[in-house]
């Protein structure tokens, strides 16, 4: 079976970087066409930089990055996560890339790349989807061309880790999340639901420390960093999925953002039975179970495997 095509919305960051490399390490599963970076962990000056700076350690700088959107549709970037170090990577010491960034704008891109291989892409976005939401109402044609969206963001049935309805990703721009889902693209949410159970162990770090590969022990030395404040590889489980769908499992829903002022703002809600669903039809597929111990395993055997040559 030929590899999933996909491209790879983020905003680098820790976790960010392990789905990169998980996602560079499965070649016979995954091809990446692209990296598109937005503002989130960090501006996306730091997030275009990180992206070819991971890209870089692998020696894959034929993939292109694209820098994005430097703020949210109708807010203002939050102050920065600090789990993820003041340069996103943990103050992780990288060689500077030797290749830069492509001109053309990442919303740009984005439709260029859907309308040159239609039906045949996979987005996935594991940062605020204010790249994706603009690019759909620039050319909402495309929308039938996505052949689906992976994403991870939201927390359905548990709460928040910005506040106690919202989860980040979200948060930052719920207004792009409301409109991703109004057009009807076949999506993949990977909250906090299921996120939250998928969790570092140090035996793990321990491990990537010891391998010989350069992209394991720099892996190992961000996750030491990230396991400082959080300890869920969030956005790892969206690669691992593409890669073993078996891993997880998941509920259909009807799944709406709250973009309402107060308390609620940047909440996802998720419609499940047929009494919530009032005539919807279900929009999304929630994940809500792992098999985490799997996903530790891939993550240490892909990561070994490939980039110790």
């Amino acid at each position: 079976m030929a590899p999933q095509q996909i491209i790879i919305d983020c905003d680098p960051g820790i976790d960010d970087a392990i789905a990169i490399l998980l996602a560079l390490a499965s070649p016979h599963e995954i091809e990446v066409r692209a990296i598109h970076t937005v503002v989130g962990n960090r501006s996306v000056d730091k997030a275009e930089l990180n992206a070819r700076r991971i890209l870089s350690l692998v020696g894959r700088g034929d993939i292109a990055v694209h820098r994005g959107c430097e703020r949210y549709l109708m807010q203002a970037a939050p102050q920065h996560q600090s789990s993820h170090g003041s340069d996103g990577l943990g103050e992780v010491e990288l060689d500077d890339p030797d290749f830069t960034a492509r001109p053309q704008h990442a919303v740009d891109a984005l439709i260029s790349q859907i309308n040159a291989t239609p039906g045949e892409v996979t987005v996935c976005a594991i940062g605020p989807l204010t790249n994706i939401a603009l690019a759909l109402v620039k050319e909402p044609e495309i929308a039938a061309k996505i052949q689906r969206i992976v994403f991870m963001g939201g927390a359905a049935f548990g709460p928040g880790n910005m506040t106690s309805q919202a989860e980040f990703n979200i948060w930052c721009d719920p207004y792009a999340a409301r409109i991703v889902l109004s057009f009807g693209i076949p999506t993949t949410m990977f909250g906090l639901d299921v996120t939250n159970k998928c969790r570092i162990i140090h035996g793990l770090i321990d491990e990537l420390a010891a391998l010989k590969a350069p992209a394991a022990r720099k892996a190992a030395e961000m996750l030491r960093h990230y396991s400082l404040s959080d300890t869920a590889l969030h956005d790892a489980c969206v690669i691992a999925y593409l890669i073993d769908q078996t891993l997880f499992s998941g509920v259909d829903a009807y799944l709406t953002v709250d973009t309402t002022d107060g308390p609620c703002f940047g909440r996802t809600v998720a419609d499940v039975t047929e009494w919530d669903l009032k005539g919807h039809t279900p929009n999304c597929l929630v994940m809500t179970e792992v098999d985490d111990i799997r996903v530790l395993a891939l993550i240490r055997s892909r990561l070994a495997g490939v980039f110790c040559g």
